[in-house]
């Protein structure tokens, strides 16, 4: 009995062998492991990203709006302002002390960080995920109330011009298949050495002025 039963695991073995490498099972994409390659991140996160407030002040007096006094001020500025939402190439966090507006040139901007991060995520063999967009647009009654927990948040705060957004480096949005089955998880590290290198590139493209912020957990960036 003992002989028969191994041979029968033995038949059955064989034959899900010869039914995988003719094709004949469909492949676990859930169960691919990344392939991950030229991950090197950068140096220093701030030695690469040291931007002080002054630098994105600057550019946001230039380049934003006047500082609004509420939502419905903001609503107004139809033309200058664009509207976010969680899209392909990023996710918008649940704002707590912002508005999700941008001018259009910083938007765009963040539409391509968005972008270049997850075509750098498949250029480096790993499964894809969004960036987590954590702040955005304030308004001068939301920098109130986030000094009132927050004694280090700036009373003149580049946020308020619609140039500056918030990029969380803690926390990334992981995208599933489109049978609903996930795909294997990166590590947050592995994603933010990923990050970094994009927003370095652009940095150096002087496109933006980035911020590292290691007590709230994110970039911290301004167009330019």
């Amino acid at each position: 009995m003992k002989s028969k039963r191994r041979l029968t695991i033995r038949l059955m073995s064989a034959l899900c062998l010869v039914a995988v490498l003719s094709g004949g099972c469909k492949q676990d994409t859930s169960m691919i492991m990344n392939n991950p390659h030229n991950v090197r991140g950068v140096i220093s996160y701030k030695r690469s990203f040291p931007d002080l407030n002054d630098t994105h002040l600057k550019a946001a007096k230039s380049l934003g709006i006047r500082p609004v006094a509420s939502r419905e001020e903001a609503l107004e500025r139809v033309g200058k302002l664009e509207e976010l939402a969680s899209c392909d190439a990023y996710h918008l966090d649940s704002l707590t002390h912002s508005i999700p507006f941008l001018v259009p040139k910083a938007n765009t901007l963040l539409q391509s960080i968005g972008q270049n991060f997850l075509d750098s995520l498949t250029a480096k063999g790993l499964n894809p995920n969004k960036i987590i967009v954590t702040s955005v647009l304030r308004t001068q009654g939301d920098v109130k109330r986030l000094r009132r927990v927050n004694g280090n948040a700036s009373a003149n705060s580049t946020h308020c011009y619609g140039t500056t957004f918030d990029v969380s480096w803690k926390r990334f949005k992981k995208i599933e298949e489109l049978d609903g089955r996930p795909y294997q998880d990166v590590s947050a590290d592995t994603l933010k050495l990923v990050l970094s290198e994009v927003l370095r590139d652009l940095r150096e493209s002087e496109q933006c002025y980035v911020k590292y912020e290691l007590k709230q957990g994110c970039f911290h960036i301004t167009v330019r």
